[in-house]
């Protein structure tokens, strides 16, 4: 899956540039042309990567990252800011910028820098088409470091919750049967018991931890008399109760 890249700038040119550019990359860009729709995507989606302009409309690019920041988000971030505007490079560094570049800038550079930070931040998971990273609205599994986060906040799973999360959200859609997931978990965890009504429990405390509100789960659904699926964007309005 495509790792995603919040670009706030609010020059029409320069975003349209950025966002071609990502695209070619084989990113997935999050366009916002303001700090205020910039805040609310980066803490509904979670972004992997963001481009922050400094100078923006309503909140400003130092606000934002200090918000977003605030909010839990671990995400490098690279500022633009005016050419040899120093001060606004120092504080955009001090509030939790990873990097930052001066306009005019060349995309081509600005690209090289953005594949550093994600390297940097998630090893192989930033290759751009690398399928390690699943997504849900503001839910993120990173399959290979084994974390999970919802809106930015860090969510511990236990082994075996983990893995019945891995094997839904692989396959959304798909339903599994309670033995088919029993028989799939065990082959990772032994030491499970062989009741299906063990996966039931795992996953009541799998949906008390990833769940907004886990007695009308968004996620992990019940298909009644069969087992569980993970929800894909086409059934997100008909969720099912444990």
């Amino acid at each position: 899956m495509a790792a995603t890249i919040l670009v706030v700038e609010d020059d029409p040119a320069v975003a349209l540039a950025l966002e071609v550019a990502l695209k070619g990359e084989g990113y997935l860009p999050l366009m916002a042309a303001t700090g205020d729709k910039g805040l609310e995507i980066g803490m509904k989606q979670a972004p992997d990567l963001l481009i922050l302009d400094v100078r923006l409309p309503g909140i400003d690019g130092f606000e934002l990252l200090r918000r977003l920041r605030a909010g839990g988000s671990k995400a490098p971030v690279i500022i633009l800011t005016a050419r040899d505007e120093e001060v606004d490079t120092i504080l955009g560094l001090e509030l939790g910028a990873d990097d930052y570049m001066t306009k005019p800038f060349r995309v081509r550079e600005l690209l090289t820098r953005v594949k550093s930070q994600l390297r940097r931040a998630y090893g192989d998971l930033a290759d751009a088409m690398g399928g390690r990273v699943i997504r849900a609205e503001d839910l993120v599994i990173d399959l290979e470091r084994r974390k999970v986060t919802r809106g930015g906040a860090r969510i511990t799973l236990t082994p075996t919750e983990f893995e019945i999360l891995r094997i839904l959200a692989e396959k959304p859609g798909r339903v599994f049967g309670r033995r088919d997931l029993l028989e799939r978990v065990r082959d990772y965890d032994a030491a499970i018991a062989g009741d299906e009504k063990t996966i039931n429990v795992h996953v009541s405390h799998l949906r008390d931890k990833v769940e907004p509100n886990p007695a009308k789960p968004r996620f992990v659904l019940t298909v009644r008399g069969v087992g569980y699926s993970f929800s894909d964007r086409s059934d997100r309005g008909e969720r099912s109760g444990a």
